[in-house]
């Protein structure tokens, strides 16, 4: 029989389950709340950070920055750069149907042509470390990318691998080139000469590649994750992403450092500067098109490379196009320009003897 007291009892408890139940549900949608108004607040600020401005195709006078300011406050921090370029060059801007391309020519005037294409986020600057040696032989021809940062000026969206391989013909052709020209590309300028070299063989001598990413082998988990925390507008998270890459050049010292340092801050300030836009989606080299690449081609990469796999990518250059010839620096990773620069230089200049 049930007494009073167990009825009590029973009606405390039940309004007990009710009273937690509502404090759960209460601290849940509190929880939920902050956490919607934090991912709100975390998209604005890369909104008004990076994508808010000029749209991409806005042609003004300050294009392709989102202001004048902008542009004034990024030129003004690429001369200072410029400062370090150890020898004397004549800077041009060439006119293409995609816009105005920079560069800056240096060596003999009667000496063989060597263009050289930057990594993906830089300019023509990239090559301060091996200009010198380079120039001391043949004319080079240091570019910024039509399509990225520096002082060349998109006046067309580039949409397609095909639109960066009519862009550099129709450089070649303006500057009169001709059809002995030798290519060499970094990091994204690597994929770029490798389209250009599978598009157009007959006009290359020699081509040299430079751990190029998405060309020979898929990128990796870790080189997807940089990219990721490498384009939010936040000087830390750009850091982390480069101190990442090139790992082994800052450990290396105190002119390492300071070498990654100077790489972050210009990468800040040109995300900060330039109007956002999208890139062309990139494609990997079929085993088809290697075998266009009937030059001499030359492939470096270093043993501790995060944009793909190094040993893998020379695995599959020696199956199939093992005319390629191809060289694993050890030590070093995406910044072996930086840590092995006399090895590069000489790796370079021998193979284009």
């Amino acid at each position: 029989m049930t007494t009073n007291k167990d009825a009590k009892g029973a009606i405390d408890t039940s309004v007990n389950r009710r009273s937690l139940c509502s404090r759960i549900l209460k601290y849940l949608f509190i929880g939920m709340g902050s956490f919607i108004f934090m991912l709100l607040a975390f998209a604005a600020w890369i909104y008004f950070s990076l994508i808010a401005g000029p749209s991409i195709m806005d042609i003004s006078d300050y294009h392709p920055f989102k202001s004048s300011e902008a542009k004034i406050r990024y030129l003004a921090f690429e001369d200072k750069m410029a400062k370090k370029w150890p020898i004397i060059s004549e800077e041009k801007t060439v006119r293409t149907s995609y816009g105005q391309t920079f560069m800056r020519i240096s060596g003999p005037v009667n000496g063989q042509p060597l263009v050289l294409l930057p990594g993906g986020g830089s300019n023509s600057l990239i090559w301060q470390a091996n200009i010198k040696a380079l120039s001391s032989v043949y004319r080079t021809y240091a570019l910024d990318n039509i399509y990225d940062f520096g002082r060349s000026v998109y006046t067309r969206k580039m949409k397609t691998p095909n639109d960066f391989s009519q862009w550099l013909d129709e450089l070649f052709d303006t500057l009169s080139l001709g059809k002995n020209i030798r290519i060499a590309g970094y990091s994204y300028g690597g994929w770029v000469t490798g389209i250009y070299a599978t598009s157009h063989p007959e006009r290359l001598s020699k081509v040299i590649l430079i751990a190029p990413p998405f060309l020979i082998q898929p990128i990796t988990n870790d080189f997807i994750w940089n990219m990721i925390i490498g384009i939010l507008p936040c000087k830390y998270t750009m850091r982390r992403s480069l101190y990442s890459a090139w790992n082994d050049l800052a450990k290396s010292g105190k002119e390492g450092k300071e070498i990654v340092d100077d790489r972050v801050e210009y990468v800040y300030i040109a995300m900060k500067s330039f109007k956002f836009k999208t890139g062309v989606e990139p494609i990997m080299l079929t085993d088809t098109d290697l075998h266009k690449l009937t030059m001499p081609v030359l492939f470096l990469i270093g043993e501790h490379e995060i944009v793909c796999n190094p040993q893998l990518a020379i695995s599959r250059l020696n199956k199939v196009a093992p005319g390629i010839k191809t060289e694993l620096i050890s030590g070093t990773g995406h910044d072996l320009m930086f840590t092995h620069t006399d090895k590069v230089n000489n790796a370079m200049l021998d193979f284009l003897k």
